[in-house]
């Protein structure tokens, strides 16, 4: 029989919350998703008989692995009719975290693979279990799971950090960009992008952003020739510079007291891509931590 108390369940729970949420955010690329998937999970941890639950990690991993699976089909739908491009929600990493590996541009490539493909890549590739655990947790052979990551693996290939970019390399990077494209200096923001670079922009409707992708130089370098008109008058508000999913970047508040999150995307010293969330929904679990 299981304890009584959700106290006892939530001892055991609440130390494991990080890592699950971690699980979560990346099946879903939400935290309001992931969030939701918890209380989900923790509903179960108290209903289970959980003295006859030998690891309470595996138990809870499994659950909100196939909790995420089950979200996934609604999920997909909501993004065939978002307005614009698509970002996962921002998070910024605290300055004693190391980068972590699932970086925005991976997220975004997660976006592309089938469920089953998503958890057990993420599953085996990202937090190490091995084939036999993947297989339990997503309910398939290890064999499948195997051709399930390495199909995975082949798609993703090419949005993982070959040569993630040093902290300290990457933020002097993403000042310099901050203070080029808010200051007008056009010359020195061309200087620090690639030619094949790209702008996303995610307003998801909700905040002005633009509907396509801006791609390659010429196109990113008009979009910030427009903006120069509009910094000139209103100055963005810088809160800090940090790691966002990874990739160097800030957070600002611009006109209209629109919180937004730029991140950047090195390769060879020169931004390949810059990612912009301006979406409130997307920022609220922001919000609250910046103010």
């Amino acid at each position: 029989m299981a304890p009584a108390s959700g106290q006892d369940a939530a001892v055991v729970f609440d130390p494991l919350r990080p890592t699950l949420v971690r699980v979560a955010y990346g099946m879903l690329g939400s935290i309001a998703d992931a969030e939701d998937v918890l209380q989900d999970a923790f509903l179960r941890w108290l209903d289970v008989d959980r003295n006859a639950v030998r690891e309470p990690e595996a138990f809870l991993r499994r659950v909100v692995t196939r909790l995420c699976l089950d979200r996934l089909k609604s999920v997909r739908r909501r993004r065939e009719t978002y307005v614009g491009p698509w970002l996962p929600e921002p998070v910024m990493e605290s300055a004693e975290d190391e980068t972590d590996d699932v970086t925005l541009p991976l997220l975004m490539a997660l976006e592309r693979l089938s469920p089953l493909e998503r958890a057990a890549f993420l599953l085996h590739d990202v937090f190490g279990l091995d084939f036999a655990e993947v297989a339990a947790t997503i309910g398939r052979e290890p064999a499948t799971c195997r051709q399930l990551a390495s199909r995975a693996r082949a798609h993703v290939r090419a949005d993982r950090p070959r040569y993630p970019v040093p902290r300290e390399q990457g933020l002097e990077i993403a000042e310099a960009f901050f203070a080029a494209s808010r200051d007008g200096k056009l010359d020195s923001l061309r200087a620090l992008l690639a030619a094949d670079v790209t702008l996303y922009a995610d307003g998801g409707g909700k905040a002005p952003a633009r509907k396509a992708p801006a791609i390659g130089l010429d196109d990113v370098m008009r979009q910030y020739a427009t903006f120069a008109s509009v910094y000139a008058v209103s100055r963005s508000r810088l809160l800090r510079y940090g790691f966002i999913n990874g990739l160097p970047g800030f957070i600002t508040i611009e006109r209209g007291d629109i919180l937004q999150t730029t991140a950047l995307e090195i390769e060879d010293g020169r931004v390949v891509a810059i990612y912009v969330a301006r979406n409130p929904d997307k920022l609220r679990h922001m919000a609250d931590t910046l103010h």
